[in-house]
């Protein structure tokens, strides 16, 4: 008889404990919320974060905090992700750089498919191809027509070797079949300077970092590389209305979580970036720094990173980028 007492007892509590917890869960968020941030504070991709957080934070009444954690190609932030309470306090921005580094490295201390949930996309960046002003590259046909009629010889700037904007241009290499020096820069600013002073051909870069060349006219765009015009530089044409057919290249961040994360949090985070990411306010500053915010299931977010990281992994491997240990 004690042993069935003791039995209900136990039975109780577990029925207690399981029944503040699915509370707990529909009341989801309770406190603040922290969204780690795999970059250094003020660049676009921290910028769109807050521009969300500040969004969600008026939507489910609690405060989402920016946590930033450089380094490590973002490495470090997904580790600190990954390993976070399953509880929905704790989310991580990732994408495309998170498929690239997938592809990029020999061995992570996590998997980004396996080891996380998706959210919701978030921000999606098309890259620029650009040259200075006066060059006698005036689009995307003449670049690659001058990069056959002198194979080799056409330099085309980038920052870092297996950066989005890095792998963009070896996939247009590819992709077209043209021989060209790749010249990967420390920072954007180098990379600028180089292509004014005509060092470099062409460049592959996001607007942000260029959006004040751009206006003065000391570079122009040949092309965005995305599907369809942008909406900060709608005259722009894409590489495949320049007639390069199946090259598309969209950077992109979205929202995850840790993989055991309960799914009615996910639905509410869900819920509330795609009432908040179509708003007004959202779009018209997104699109300042050169962002498109879009909302997406959590299954197309998944789809997406699979993707990516196919497509990256096949870009460096051809590029013959080393991989890091």
């Amino acid at each position: 008889m004690r042993s069935f007492f003791k039995s209900m007892a136990v039975a109780a509590a577990l029925s207690t404990a399981l029944s503040a917890a699915v509370r707990a869960q529909s009341d989801y968020p309770t406190r603040p919320v922290f969204l780690i941030v795999p970059y250094a504070a003020g660049g676009v991709a921290d910028v769109g974060m807050r521009i969300l957080g500040d969004k969600l934070s008026d939507r489910l009444k609690q405060q989402f905090v920016i946590e930033n954690r450089p380094g490590g190609g973002g490495v470090v932030a997904a580790q600190a992700g990954a390993t976070a309470t399953p509880d929905g306090y704790t989310l991580l921005m990732t994408g495309n750089n998170t498929a690239i580094a997938e592809a990029l490295f020999n061995k992570l201390p996590y998997n980004v498919l396996t080891d996380f949930a998706s959210v919701s996309t978030a921000a999606f960046f098309d890259v620029l191809i650009v040259t200075r002003s006066g060059s006698p590259l005036k689009s995307v046909q003449d670049f690659v027509a001058a990069a056959k009629a002198n194979p080799g010889k056409i330099n085309v700037g980038t920052i870092n070797p297996g950066s989005t904007q890095n792998l963009a241009a070896d996939l247009f290499a590819s992709t077209t079949g043209i021989n060209v020096a790749i010249v990967p820069f420390r920072a954007s600013p180098d990379m600028s300077g180089a292509v004014m002073r005509g060092d470099v051909d062409v460049a592959f870069e996001f607007y942000a970092a260029i959006n004040g060349l751009l206006a003065d006219k000391k570079i122009v765009a040949l092309a965005s590389t995305g599907p369809k015009r942008t909406a900060y530089l709608p005259d722009v044409p894409t590489v495949i209305e320049g007639g390069i057919k199946g090259y598309e290249v969209s950077s992109w961040n979205g929202i995850s979580v840790p993989a055991a994360t309960p799914k009615t949090v996910i639905a509410t985070l869900s819920a509330a970036m795609k009432d908040v990411i179509p708003s007004a306010d959202v779009q018209s500053k997104s699109t300042q720094m050169g962002m498109e915010m879009r909302w997406s299931t959590p299954d197309e977010m998944t789809a997406r990173m699979k993707s990516d990281i196919a497509k990256w992994a096949a870009v460096i491997e051809k590029a013959g980028i080393p991989k890091h240990d």
